[in-house]
């Protein structure tokens, strides 16, 4: 919600600098941030339905509901830079005034800001483990390239004054070719949580590590690992003598998902295979 806050004075701020200052870069950062907005919106309702508890629906959680969050919110922003990159061509070919000096002040401290606010977030996402929190980080972060692009277009177009009037147009032109890059980044990370790609090995390890250190299983077989929204749900074999009964292969099963269950690697489900050696 602060975030949201944040985007809708920034959203102001640039839409004035822009407007009174003469500068489309401005403008379409402006419009960016209130996309901004409406992504943080999007991330904010991921995560409530990720938060939700299994139901005889979604027998293993909504977590699937967080990277299709991010997904909506790297769909925003491919359409972000088609419009600005669109506006752009037409300023730059469209004769017009030249940006106004005081519009640079306004940007550097917009572009501190969302650097600051990025790094936040790239925290918060790598702490929580969550797709989209790492996305909405990305996309402040192109917020920022945005505003330092219009920053170096505008300081050109000061500078060199009368025959430059075009240079924060090309700025933006070159910020939408950025952040759409940028989108194929944060769609490339949403879709491998969707679809089930292998969480990194490291976090594979632990899990076996963990797993070994149960007493009674004497090594592993199949280890299967795979993010749910903020958790992982792993499908473990595990091998025990086999002169054993049933119930104690039974018992070193529960004692397996008790202690992974209980691990710090955000785990909210675990399959157990018990086979013999």
């Amino acid at each position: 919600m602060r975030g949201m806050g944040l985007n809708a004075v920034l959203a102001l701020a640039k839409f004035a600098g822009g407007i009174l200052g003469h500068t489309y870069a401005l403008i379409a950062d402006g419009a960016e941030s209130l996309l901004d907005i409406l992504s943080s919106l999007l991330v904010w309702m991921g995560f409530k339905v990720a938060g939700r508890p299994p139901d005889a629906n979604h027998p293993f959680g909504h977590g699937k509901a967080e990277p299709l969050a991010a997904l909506a919110v790297a769909g925003f922003i491919f359409l972000v830079a088609l419009w600005i990159g669109w506006h752009a061509v037409h300023e730059i070919v469209t004769p017009h005034r030249g940006p106004h000096w005081a519009t640079l002040p306004l940007l550097a401290g917009i572009v501190a800001v969302k650097i600051w606010f990025s790094r936040r977030l790239h925290a918060a996402g790598e702490t929580a483990g969550s797709t989209a929190l790492g996305v909405e980080a990305m996309h402040h972060w192109a917020d920022a390239v945005t505003s330092g692009a219009a920053f170096v277009g505008i300081a050109i177009a000061v500078i060199g004054g009368k025959g430059f009037e075009t240079a924060d147009d090309w700025a933006a032109l070159f910020a939408c070719v950025v952040i759409a890059f940028n989108g194929v980044l944060m769609a490339g990370r949403a879709l491998r949580d969707v679809m089930d790609t292998a969480v990194p090995d490291q976090i594979e390890q632990r899990v076996r590590a963990y797993a070994l250190a149960v007493p009674g299983v004497r090594e592993l077989d199949k280890c299967r690992v795979r993010k749910s929204g903020l958790s992982h749900l792993v499908d473990i074999h595990v091998r025990v003598d086999g002169a054993l009964s049933v119930r104690a292969g039974h018992d070193i099963a529960h004692a397996v998902k008790d202690a992974l269950l209980a691990a710090p690697l955000h785990i909210t489900d675990v399959s157990v295979h018990v086979e013999p050696v």
